[in-house]
């Protein structure tokens, strides 16, 4: 499992006691200055180091760095319980699905601001259009086959990470299903949807993705 980190001592706690038996946990520490790594560690992650700020430098240095068949994508700010993921695994395993994403519903208020929850709509109509999927939610919860995840050639490093690699396993065929997750208020600030200011850049940085050609640098066709 890969969990993305910036700053997430406080909340690493929750999300790394929620690991199910037997998975490995992946911290990427994307240059947290508040203890975050040796959090992680205490509770036996283990912890990769990526100096290049990006939630998407931070998400593939965990995926290359992994070794299981299977990859999951979890934040570490205790808005997403990463016990769910089991499931994904699951159908991933079985052959139900190429890619399965976690569609999340907010559970109480301030669990999704409305301006982050705006900009995900576009961006949900904006995807409809350039793949024809039907998806409702970009979120960062999903589950993958590692070697194919890889083979994609992801190039983004910023937050438009997630919707490459949505739009590329799309232009390569892949069965992608969505699952619907309760959505917890986050502990602190997020980093990317936490203002406007945040979103709308979050926006620009996929829209850029969006207009890829629908071969894309790098994609499995």
């Amino acid at each position: 499992m890969v969990l993305p980190c910036l700053n997430e001592a406080e909340a690493l706690p929750w999300v790394l006691e929620r690991i199910p038996p037997g998975w490995r946990a992946l911290v990427v520490d994307n240059g947290s200055t508040d203890g975050s790594d040796r959090v992680a560690r205490a509770y036996g992650a283990t912890v990769v180091r990526e100096p290049r700020r990006g939630f998407g430098a931070a998400c593939h240095a965990g995926l290359t760095a992994a070794t299981a068949d299977v990859v999951c994508f979890c934040d570490c700010d205790a808005s997403l319980d990463p016990a769910l993921l089991a499931p994904f695994v699951r159908e991933v395993r079985d052959g139900g699905a190429d890619l399965v994403l976690g569609r999340r519903r907010p559970q109480g208020r301030g669990a999704w601001p409305a301006h982050a929850r705006a900009g995900n709509l576009a961006l949900a109509r904006m995807l409809r259009r350039r793949t024809g999927l039907r998806l409702h939610d970009l979120g960062p919860l999903r589950a993958a086959r590692r070697e194919p995840l890889l083979a994609l050639g992801l190039t983004d490093r910023r937050s438009g990470y997630p919707l490459q690699m949505v739009v590329r396993a799309a232009d390569a065929g892949w069965r992608i299903a969505e699952h619907d997750v309760p959505y917890l208020p986050r502990t602190g600030t997020s980093k990317v949807t936490g203002t406007w200011r945040g979103t709308w850049q979050a926006v620009r940085d996929m829209s850029r993705v969006l207009a890829e050609s629908p071969a894309g640098e790098g994609a499995v066709r």
